[in-house]
Parts: structure tokens; C-alpha cells; sequence
């Protein structure tokens, strides 16, 4: 049971959750950590914790009066679920709150591969001018009338399905289950569709989270399912991926380039292949970072709060 006036604790290495609950005037108590050994010396007397990152089931030992989780991030693949249920501890994500900007970023991703935008900045960097390309396959590409199959429509799928056919591609979304509707694609199937998809996919797009069937989803032979000169662009978990398939991929040619927010490790190994992978852009992870991260977090915790003093059941994007 939360208490009158329980202790928040905000633990993230970047974001200023306590600044902006601050700055609006919040009736919050709360202290803030910025590291993993602060957090474990602090959450013996916390009743609610804003985390992401930092989290690691065993914080539960040294937790004896943890209520309530608000996850920062969207996903929460880091949180033993069955650990918290056993401690009664609920649990809630901030789904949505990140959707704009990740789907933004997505299609940025794309563009950049598109226009080739990575070379124009290499070139920029070296006073160099491109003359203009006579093979057509080396130009820059257009995106509409392209065919992007997406996998992923949720709030952040769908977004980006808009997006998609705003510049005129034609959407072919994947999703567990597809009777939940098309959120704006053009058509959308079960997962079991996806083979027969990628060979029309002039665009791959993964917006999933990771689950046990999206775990490895694309590898190798469903690379070599895509169409020659085929892009790239995961801004799901970077276990959705076989890194060292997307590597052959790219060397091969057989993909014309790819886009990437997330790894299997992070942050990047400065010794991962990944780095010198030819046509890879790589962006740290960065997708769902904007100015208004923070108060949109802020706006799910007060409201979560609210639900918990009331004794309500129901926590907005609950999952324990």
C-alpha cells in the first residue's frame, strides 16, 4: 500500500526527471541518483522508483518498501516480471510517450539511407564535391511508390506507417496479432506472413518489442528474402537482429544499406565490426530522446500515483 506521501526516486544517468518535477511545482518528495551504487544505496528507503536502465532484479533484496515501478522506457524486457509480482510490486511502462519521436527518427533514418546523407557529411568533412552519378543504381533513391513492410504496429509502428505513406510508400505491416487493426497501413498480416513478404520489401522496417518470437527475427536467410538493393532500419531491441547476418548483408552489397538505433550490446564495444560496416548508420540508441521526454514521464507517474492512493486496479500501461 502506498503511503501518504511516499519517497520517489528518479535513477537515470541523463534524464532531469527531478529538475522538471521541480520546475513544475510537483508535490513530490523525492531524491534523484545518476548511478547504479547510488541507487542501491538509496532504494532501501524508497516506495517509488522511476527507472529504466539502472534497474536489475536484484535491487529487490535491499528494497523492502518498493510499492511502484514507472518505467521511463517503453520497453521492459529488464524487469524480472514474475520477481515484482512475487513482491507485489507493480510495474508500469511509458508506452507512447516516446512514439513521435521514434518514429520520426525512423523515417529520418531512412531518408538519410535514401539520400545518401551519411557520404554528403563524409564529404562535407573533406571539402569534397561530388560530381554527379551517371549509374543509375548508385544514385539516390526515391521513397515513394516503395514498399516498406514494417514489423510492429504499435503506437510507434503506427506512427511511422503514417509517416510512410505521407511520402507515398505503400505499407505492408506484420503484427502479432492482426486483427487488432491496421493503424494506417495499406494491409496487415500475423508474423507468419512475414516470409512471404520480404521479397517485395524495397524497405524493412522492425518497430516490434522483443519477445520470444521477435528474438533473431531477422537473420540471414530472411536477409537473403529481401530484394537486391533492399534498406534496412531497426529501431526495436537490438536482439531482434542477427548482427553478424546484417554485417554479411552489407558487405555483400546484397543490402544497399541500413540504419540502426539499437545492438544486441550497448553501448557499442568500440571493437564491434559494427563501426566499420559498410552503408551502416548508427545512432546510440537515441530514437526516443526530445525535449518533452521528461514531463511525459512526469504526466504518467502523477496520474499512476493518483490511481494507487485511490486503490484504483487499473495503472495506466500497466504490466505487473
Amino acid at each position: 500500500m502506498l503511503s501518504a506521501d511516499p519517497l520517489v526516486c528518479f535513477a537515470h544517468a541523463a534524464y532531469r526527471l527531478g529538475d522538471r518535477a521541480r520546475a513544475r511545482g510537483l508535490p513530490l518528495r523525492f531524491l534523484e541518483v545518476r548511478d547504479r551504487e547510488a541507487l542501491e544505496a538509496a532504494i532501501g528507503a524508497v516506495e517509488v522508483l522511476v527507472v529504466s536502465g539502472l534497474w536489475r532484479d536484484a535491487l529487490l533484496e535491499k528494497a523492502p518498501r518498493l510499492v511502484f515501478v514507472q518505467s521511463i522506457s517503453a520497453g521492459t524486457d529488464q524487469y524480472g516480471k514474475e520477481a515484482l509480482r512475487a513482491r507485489g510490486v507493480r510495474l508500469a511502462s511509458a508506452a507512447g510517450v516516446n512514439a513521435a519521436a521514434v518514429a520520426e527518427h525512423a523515417m529520418a533514418l531512412l531518408l538519410a539511407l535514401a539520400r545518401r546523407l551519411p557520404e554528403a557529411v563524409r564529404n562535407q568533412d573533406r571539402r569534397h564535391w561530388r560530381g554527379m552519378i551517371g549509374e543509375l543504381g548508385l544514385r539516390e533513391q526515391e521513397l515513394g511508390g516503395k514498399t516498406m513492410v514494417l514489423v510492429g504496429l504499435g503506437r510507434i509502428g503506427g506512427r511511422i506507417a503514417a509517416l510512410a505513406r505521407a511520402f507515398g510508400m505503400r505499407v505492408l505491416a506484420v503484427r502479432r496479432d492482426p486483427g487488432a487493426g491496421s493503424e494506417g497501413a495499406d494491409a496487415v498480416y500475423g508474423l507468419d506472413a512475414l516470409d512471404r513478404l520480404l521479397p517485395e520489401a524495397a524497405v524493412l522496417l522492425l518497430a516490434c518489442p522483443l519477445t520470444p518470437e521477435t528474438e533473431n527475427l531477422v537473420d540471414g536467410r530472411r536477409l537473403a528474402l529481401l530484394p537486391p538493393g533492399a534498406l534496412f532500419v531497426n529501431v526495436a531491441r537490438g536482439r531482434c537482429v542477427d548482427e553478424a547476418a546484417l554485417l554479411e548483408a552489407l558487405r555483400t552489397g546484397r543490402l544497399a544499406g541500413a540504419a540502426i538505433d539499437v545492438a544486441r550490446e550497448e553501448p557499442l564495444p568500440e571493437s564491434s565490426p559494427l563501426w566499420s560496416a559498410p552503408n551502416l548508420l548508427i545512432t546510440p540508441h537515441s530514437a526516443g530522446e526530445t525535449r518533452a521526454y521528461e514531463d511525459r514521464v512526469l504526466d504518467l507517474l502523477v496520474e499512476n500515483l493518483a490511481r494507487l492512493r485511490r486503490g484504483e486496479r487499473q495503472l495506466v500501461n500497466e504490466v505487473v
